[in-house]
C-alpha cells in the first residue's frame, strides 16, 4: 500500500453474526479533499467509518491511514483522525464554553490556552451569543456546529463526519457545509458519509457509492452521472389524457425508463445518447420530433445532466435494490 493517500482499505470486512455489515471495501482518498460515501441506512457507511477510526477491529483486509494501520499502528491513527458522529456528542447540562473548554483541556491545552481556543472556535461557528447557554437550549444547527467544533479543537489530518446535516432545516445545513468547507481549505481531508445526494454533490470531490456493504460505484459526480447516462429529459405536455402516449413514444425513441413525474403533464427520461451529450440532443430531438408526428404536444422541454437522486436510483435498480 501507499502512503501518501489520506485513506487506502483493500478488501475490508465487518461482520456481525451473520451478517457482512463491511464486504470486501476498497478505497482510495486523497489528502485534502472531501470524499462522499453515499447510501441508505444499513448500507455499511458507519461501520466502515468505525474501523477506519479504530472503534471497530475489521474481521478482514486492509486498511490504513496515512500509512498508519488502523490495526496495527491504532494509536498513531487515533492522533490523525477526529469523529464526529451522527448525534451531538456534548454534554447538554454544560455552555458551549465549558464544553469545548473542557474537551480542550482533556486534549491537554493548558486553561488559559483552551480559553482562547474555545473562544475562536465560537466564534468562527457563529456561536459567540449562545455562547454562555446550556447546549440543551441550543437549535439542531446549533448543537451539529459545537460538535464539528470540538471535533477540530486539534487540527485533525482526517475529518469523519458521519451524517452531519440528519433532521437539520436546509438554513442549518447550509451553515454546516460552508463549516466542512472551511475545514478542507485549511488542509484537513474529510469523509462524509450521508444519505442526502445534493449534499455529496455540494461537497464531495469523489463519491463511493455502498449498499449491502459493497461499493457499487466510485468516481466523481461527472463520472457517476456519465455511468448511468449522457442527460436527462425533462418535458411537459399541454394535455394530461396525452401522458400515457407521450410516456410510451419516450420509452420507445429513448429505450429507456419513463418516469411519471407528480405533476400529470410532466415526464422525465434518461437519454443514453452513446455517452456524449451531442448524441443526447440528437437522440432527445429526434424524440420530440417523433411526439409532434403523433400529435403530440410539448410546452415545455429540457435536457440536462442527470441528478445524483437518478444516478442512485440507477445504480441500485441494477442490484434489483429498493432504494
Amino acid at each position: 500500500m501507499t502512503t501518501e493517500l489520506a485513506i487506502e482499505t483493500n478488501g475490508l470486512v465487518k461482520i456481525f453474526g451473520e451478517n457482512r455489515a463491511v464486504d470486501g471495501v476498497d478505497l482510495a482518498v486523497a489528502p485534502g479533499t472531501v470524499y462522499g460515501v453515499l447510501g441508505p441506512n444499513g448500507a455499511g457507511k458507519t461501520t466502515t467509518v468505525r474501523m477506519l477510526a479504530t472503534l471497530l477491529r475489521p474481521d478482514g483486509g486492509e486498511a490504513r491511514v496515512f500509512g498508519k494501520d488502523v490495526v496495527k499502528d491504532a494509536d498513531a491513527v487515533r492522533g490523525l483522525v477526529s469523529l464526529t458522529g451522527q448525534y451531538a456528542s456534548v454534554d447538554e447540562d454544560l455552555t458551549g464554553t465549558e464544553n469545548l473548554v473542557l474537551l480542550a483541556r482533556l486534549l491537554g491545552h493548558a486553561r488559559p490556552a483552551a480559553r482562547t481556543r474555545a473562544d475562536q472556535l465560537l466564534e468562527a461557528f457563529g456561536l459567540s451569543e449562545a455562547a454562555g447557554k446550556q447546549v440543551k437550549n441550543y437549535s439542531g444547527g446549533m448543537r451539529r456546529r459545537i460538535d464539528i467544533a470540538a471535533s477540530i479543537l486539534n487540527t485533525p489530518q482526517l475529518l469523519f463526519l458521519d451524517e452531519p446535516t440528519t433532521g437539520l432545516d436546509p438554513r442549518s445545513r447550509n451553515q454546516v457545509w460552508d463549516i466542512v468547507r472551511a475545514v478542507v481549505a485549511q488542509g484537513t481531508t474529510v469523509m462524509l458519509t450521508t444519505q442526502y445526494l445534493d449534499e455529496a454533490d455540494q461537497l464531495a470531490s469523489r463519491i463511493a457509492v455502498i449498499d449491502h456493504g459493497k461499493v457499487i460505484a466510485e468516481g466523481t459526480k461527472g463520472e457517476l452521472k456519465a455511468s448511468v447516462g449522457a442527460g436527462s429529459v425533462h418535458l411537459r405536455l399541454r394535455e394530461a389524457e396525452q401522458r400515457p402516449e407521450a410516456e410510451r413514444v419516450l420509452s420507445a425513441a429513448l429505450d429507456a425508463t419513463v418516469q411519471l413525474d407528480p405533476d400529470p403533464v410532466a415526464l422525465t427520461a434518461r437519454v443514453n445518447g452513446h455517452g456524449t451529450e451531442q448524441g443526447a440532443a440528437e437522440q432527445a430531438a429526434r424524440a420530440l420530433a417523433e411526439l409532434a408526428r403523433r400529435g403530440i404536444t410539448v410546452d415545455n422541454f429540457s435536457l440536462g445532466q442527470p441528478s445524483l437522486d437518478e444516478v442512485f436510483l440507477a445504480l441500485t435498480d441494477r442490484k434489483g435494490v429498493a432504494a
